[in-house]
């Protein structure tokens, strides 16, 4: 059975946003105006791929995160960072913290 990740109790929940559209390479809207400093990620229907290299993921080139599985803590930078899914009808759900 996988755990679940916890987010330290220190940190504070300030934003929730669900991406969809990911046809094409998006950032996260949120951090555009500097909510949060710590994203947790999950992807749903399809699995995305992701990069925070400067450099858009592809449908087949990135990082991979994938449905069903755990939501995954972010705390790279948050304006860098960009998805992509690798079929239609992909959905990425981010909640936002601060320490």
């Amino acid at each position: 059975m996988a755990s679940t990740p916890v987010i330290d109790g220190t940190l504070e929940v300030v934003d929730f946003e669900q991406i969809t559209g990911l046809s094409s390479a998006k950032g996260l809207t949120t951090a555009t105006y500097g909510a949060g400093t710590i994203a947790l990620l999950q992807a749903e229907s399809q699995p995305i791929r992701w990069r925070d290299d400067g450099t858009d993921p592809t449908a087949s080139v990135g990082m991979r995160l994938t449905p069903g599985s755990d939501p995954w803590p972010y705390s790279g930078s948050l304006a860098a960072i960009k998805f992509i899914e690798e079929a239609a009808s992909g959905k990425l759900n981010c909640s936002y913290y601060q320490g």
